[in-house]
């Protein structure tokens, strides 16, 4: 993995905002919505939805070029932030990437 990683922080946070974007919008906003017919909510929330799943894609890319995520990893990200909580799972999924990475890196003491 690379020294500096920028792009997978960001990946990660803008991962974390889509994340809750797209539950406040089927939890909260859809429910007013269609319950108590209010469409309000669902153009707020919708729209900061559609801007942080624009910029989940772009650093999605960004992120599979930079560390050379294979193809598979790639498409996985991809629809985990189709599914509710997917960009959570996925995240923990990178998570559990890199401390095994930094397992691996580090020098055995005897």
């Amino acid at each position: 993995m690379a020294e500096n990683n920028k792009t997978l922080n960001r990946f990660r946070k803008t991962a974390f905002w889509e994340g809750v974007s797209f539950l406040l919008l089927l939890g909260i906003a859809m429910p007013i919505k269609y319950g108590l017919g209010n469409p309000y909510p669902v153009k707020v929330i919708g729209m900061a939805h559609g801007v942080l799943f624009i910029a989940y894609v772009i650093f999605l890319i960004l992120a599979a070029m930079e560390y050379d995520w294979p193809l598979k990893k790639s498409v996985i990200a991809f629809l985990a932030s189709l599914v509710p909580f997917g960009p959570f799972i996925f995240d923990k999924r990178l998570e559990q990437e890199s401390a095994e990475g930094a397992l691996a890196d580090a020098p055995v003491e005897d």
